[in-house]
């Protein structure tokens, strides 16, 4: 079959030369069009169930709201894990699917059990879906705030800031197809306010059920049919609807005495803002910012360019003092960074590579001819990424990174080997010289079967990443996916296009006879190893000895090493999480904020810093008014990354009841996704009782605070947060001709002011609110108990009359997991590796923490992921080391021969375990895969000396001492071996070099892997698979004559 192929390519030129020329055209064009990203999709499908229930207490709303829709959810097709959060106002469910759940199916099951409940929530509760996104969805966010250094009088006001983001910036994003939501927080939102005052509607007889009619007139005009005239049709409509505070005051409320009684003679009219749940800054200065989310499936960098040209018209509109900025935090920033990064690698691996080939070869033509395998191998790589739906990613990048030294192996053996021959065929007599196509033939096919056999068992040893699940999987199947596509590419090209130009180029008499003899760099390499060969052969048992006492000295090593998941990444910004005290307003919690970031901007390596304290509306952050999370974009210059966080962590943890917790904007998110929590580890508490679940997640902290590498240790907050409770004496009420249903509607009207309409201002639509006067802001509890209320009956009684009036306490906030709760106390890793960390908090959890019967801990975080991944790898490849077994077996027909192969893996770990340590002593999922390619890799160099002494005995040498097959086979075959390797590692050096860089991130540990394993398995497989060959062909002699 493949000497078919390979006479095909060599009859058939024109054909080959066009087919190549058409893949390498299809690649271009691919390249141009193929979606470009930092990761693959990661996303776990998720629907948010988002309910704004405003001044419902967190009980209430864990009771009436969450727990419901829970029940309602649990067990429902394809759900793998429910989340919730109940706080004051607001609930938020997380359901998340299975990983191959469709999202939209996902959004209908959700949906169908959500109308099951419509009838059993409170009465004007609607909970609405969030709009769909994905983990890496939050694409960029823009800042809005006023140049306090600008000369332009009135400056524009936060009501006014926020009516640009509303009404002038936001659509303006959404208008960009891709977008899925945008999310505001920040300035004040204008409202008109009806302020009624108890007191002139207690003497005019006024009650608030007739301001409320009133009010609600003021938002919509009254069409009253049609009228015709002279032929012509006019529409009758009575303007009633207005956004003038003096003609609302004007309007009649009731006839008193004879005498009309307005609006504005028993309440205040005024503009004023709603009632903030959130507010955000920009470099310590108030502004607005908008959070930008795409749909999933949409390419980052093609949106991000069409909301910087949709802003570009908008910029040019607004107010002269008004800033906006669009690189507070944007994703597309990263990956370009990322994916120049990894580009580049593969370019200057590339130039490694030819530099390689050059020296080795000495030959312009040869070096030509195989390198022609890389860019028709990755642009064939690039089309069929395109073909199959995937994206230009690091990690896709990374595959062909880290093949990008392998994809000429096979070309360089054809190319020396078919060389070789050439070489030979025209020293001999003009009469003896055989064709080129003979030689060329001759040459390809002679090795074709053992190239064929160790690529195909080093796209083998990449089968475990086929059987990731989960987050793992997602993000390092597309890698897998692109190494072996690249390496089925180039195994293509070596079967066709390289021999085909080995007999137009290098078979010319005149070529050849300039050529006769190997480059000088060669022979010497080739006079050396041969001498040196002879000497270890003559000393089987101290180099054998000495090379066990590698092997074990590399495994107490690896015994060293750190466990961990995913290298950290490079995102040049930070995601800072920091919570106050449970119960402590929004300006306070907004001072706190920006007290925060002027301590980090005093940092000398942070750029900017944007902050969002609270949450916006309808924002799926479920986060409360004493929580505040900024981004902080930094440029690292004369000091380390962890000089940088140590001066950050310093800085705020002067700030006084708050704890902080440090991650980064993508890491952050990938974190939440995988166990709920925006820290590398959970543990997570379940329970009944939420005193108790504080005091145990307190125990904890305080147990595993002094753990070494354990740094931003927070126990959540769900502690009481103060809470006025207005608890009704039904007997008074009677007394007073108060129904239930009457002290509800007073305390709903003065408290939560709901909106009876919408005033409109040109396009701008407004709320328009009615409540009691005195708690225009905030209320003390005095002011409460005062609060007056209008009694059918005609008096008119401060509310301390007929319900008493007490300060306690309610949690703050509630989460819940799969129907139950839980409190969990999350920490970060600095400077060890996070398995090792989890391992001792376990065991000092253990050892001194006494759970109360009905509670139980579990542990979350990429930890768990790591444990997961190694598992599912190390079980894959014992199979995969089966197969490949079995694939040697059918190459040469030998047990032992297949064995002896074999033999390189454990020589290949001696310099991988090596590089691990030296790398950062963290062996971690993308090592693991590097120890992988690094096994395939170092296979194909056992095969390529097996299969040359099994040649040499089959064509006339069987006669010869065993010694000799072995010196002329090991030296014939030291020329392709040392290219290959050295092609293979120098073209990853690059990315090792480049470890620090965004991008790198995953390539770089497998780089370091595969570089430090090929060093020491060529070194010592060139000696040890002699001397192993040579001692069984012994065997098999020795046994041989004994039964003769």
């Amino acid at each position: 079959m493949l000497n078919k192929v390979i006479r095909f390519s060599l009859n058939h030129k024109l054909t080959v030369l066009l087919a190549a020329l058409l893949l390498a055209a299809a690649g271009v064009w691919s390249v141009q069009h193929t979606d470009v990203d930092v990761f693959p999709d990661l996303t776990a499908p998720t629907v948010v169930v988002m309910t704004d229930c405003r001044n419902m207490a967190s009980e209430e709303v864990e009771r009436q709201i969450s727990f419901p829709m829970e029940s309602a959810l649990n067990g429902a097709s394809h759900v793998r894990r429910i989340r919730s959060v109940s706080q004051q106002g607001a609930s938020f469910v997380f359901v998340e699917f299975d990983w191959d759940m469709d999202p939209y199916l996902a959004r209908q099951v959700v949906s169908e059990k959500l109308n099951t409940l419509s009838a059993t929530l409170p009465a004007g509760v609607a909970p609405v879906l969030a709009p769909q996104s994905s983990v890496m969805g939050e694409i960029m966010f823009i800042s809005l705030q006023v140049d306090t250094m600008s000369a332009t009088t009135p400056r524009t006001s936060l009501q006014q800031l926020r009516t640009l983001a509303e009404w002038t910036v936001k659509p303006a994003i959404l208008a960009t197809g891709g977008v899925s939501q945008v999310s505001i927080i920040g300035g004040e939102r204008r409202q008109y306010q009806v302020l009624a005052d108890p007191v002139r509607m207690h003497a005019y007889g006024v009650t608030l059920h007739d301001l409320e009619q009133v009010a609600a007139t003021f938002g919509a005009n009254a069409p009253a049919g049609m009228v015709r005239d002279y032929g012509n049709e006019y529409t009758l409509c009575g303007v009633i609807r207005t956004s003038d505070i003096d003609a609302m005051g004007q309007s009649l409320v009731k006839m008193c005495d004879g005498r009309p009684v307005s609006l504005s003679d028993v309440a205040d009219i005024v503009v004023g803002h709603e009632v903030r749940i959130g507010t955000a800054s920009s470099n310590a200065n108030p502004s607005v910012i908008l959070s930008v989310s795409k749909q999933p499936d949409v390419n980052t960098l093609h949106v991000t360019r069409q909301i910087d040209s949709n802003l570009a018209a908008v910029r040019q509109s607004l107010p002269s003092d008004v800033h906006m900025d669009t690189h507070v935090f944007r994703q597309a920033d990263f990956i370009a960074a990322s994916v120049g990064n990894v580009s580049r690698a593969l370019i200057e691996g590339a130039l490694f590579v030819v530099l390689i080939l050059l020296l080795f070869l000495g030959s312009f033509r040869s070096t030509v001819i195989s390198l022609i395998a890389i860019p028709l191998s990755l642009l064939g790589t690039v089309l069929c990424l395109y073909l199959l739906d995937m994206e230009i990613n690091t990690m896709t990048l990374g595959g062909m990174c880290i093949a990008i030294g392998s994809l000429v192996d096979d070309a360089i053996i054809d190319v020396e080997n078919v060389y070789k021959h050439l070489r030979r065929n025209h020293q001999l007599p003009p009469d003896q010289r055989r064709s080129a196509y003979q030689v060329v033939f001759q040459g390809s096919s002679e090795i074709r079967g053992s190239i064929m056999h160790a690529t195909i068992i080093i796209m083998l040893c990449f089968m475990p990443l086929f059987f990731l699940s989960g987050l793992e999987g997602r993000m390092l199947k597309p890698l897998g996916i692109a190494y072996i596509i690249s390496l089925f590419t180039s195994l293509l090209v070596a079967m066709t296009v390289t021999p085909l130009l080995c007999k137009s180029l290098l078979s010319d008499s005149r070529y050849l006879e300039r050529r006769q003899r190997e480059p000088w760099l060669t022979i010497q390499m080739q006079i050396l190893y041969r001498r040196i060969l002879t000497w270890v052969l003559q000393h089987k048992r101290p180099v054998l000895y000495a090379t066990v006492l590698l092997l074990l000295m590399s495994v107490g090593l690896l015994a060293t090493v750190g466990r961990g998941f995913l290298p950290e990444f490079n995102e040049g910004s930070l995601t800072i999480a920091m919570v106050a005290q449970p119960g402590i307003s929004l300006d306070e919690s907004d001072r706190l904020g920006q007290l925060a970031e002027r301590q980090l901007l005093a940092v000398p390596e942070v750029v900017s810093t944007a902050r969002r304290t609270g949450r916006g509306e309808l924002d799926e952050h479920s986060q409360a008014t004493n929580g505040t999370e900024i981004e902080v974009s930094f440029r690292l210059d004369r000091r380390g990354k962890q000089a940088f966080l140590d001066e950050v962590r310093a800085r705020l943890s002067t700030i006084p009841g708050t704890s902080v917790s440090i991650g980064q904007p993508l890491s952050h998110r990938i974190e939440h996704m995988v166990s709920g929590t925006q820290a590398a580890i959970a543990v997570k508490i379940f329970g009944d009782d939420l005193s108790q679940l504080y005091r145990i997640g307190g125990q904890i902290k305080q147990a595993v605070a002094h753990v070494e590498g354990l740094v931003d240790v927070v126990v959540e907050q769900q502690t009481e947060v103060p809470q006025i409770q207005v608890r009704p004496d039904r007997a008074r009420m009677a007394q007073y001709g108060v129904t239930a249903d009457e002290f509800d509607y007073f305390l709903t009207r003065s408290f939560k002011g709901d909106p009876l309409c919408k005033i409109y201002e040109g396009q701008y639509a407004r709320d328009l609110v009615l409540r009691q006067r005195t708690i225009a802001e905030c209320p003390s509890v005095d002011e409460v108990k005062d609060l007056l209320l209008n009694t059918s009956q005609g008096a008119m009684i401060p509310l301390s009359e007929i319900a008493e009036i007490v300060s306690a306490g309610s949690p703050g906030t509630i989460s819940r997991e799969n129907v139950q709760r839980k409190l969990v106390v999350s920490a970060n890793v600095s400077g060890r590796d996070a398995v090792g960390v989890v391992d001792d908090i376990r065991n000092i959890i253990k050892e001194r923490i006494t759970l109360p019967e009905g509670y139980r801990i579990e542990y979350g975080g990429q930890f768990a992921s790591a444990k997961k991944a190694s598992r599912t790898l190390s079980a894959v490849f014992l199979l995969s080391l089966a197969i490949i077994y079995l694939l040697l077996y059918t190459e040469f027909k030998s047990w032992s021969l297949a064995g002896i192969v074999l033999v390189n893996l454990p020589l290949a770990l001696i310099g991988g375990v090596v590089a691990v340590k030296l790398g950062g002593n963290l062996l971690s999922i993308p090592s693991v895969i590097g120890f992988i390619t690094l096994f395939g890799i170092a296979t194909r160099n056992g095969i390529i000396l097996v299969s040359k002494y099994i040649h040499l005995q089959n064509n006339g040498q069987s006669n010869h001492p065993v010694r000799d097959i072995v010196l002329t086979g090991s030296t014939d075959r030291l020329n392709p071996i040392i290219m290959t390797a050295l092609t293979t590692a120098l073209s990853l050096i690059p990315m090792v070099l480049a470890a620090d860089k965004a991008g790198n991130e995953i390539q770089a540990p497998m780089a370091m892997v595969v570089l430090g394993g090929l060093i020491t398995s060529t070194m010592l497989n060139i000696f040890i698979v002699p001397i192993v060959y040579e001692w069984h062909v012994d065997r098999q002699n020795t046994t041989h004559t004994h039964h003769s």
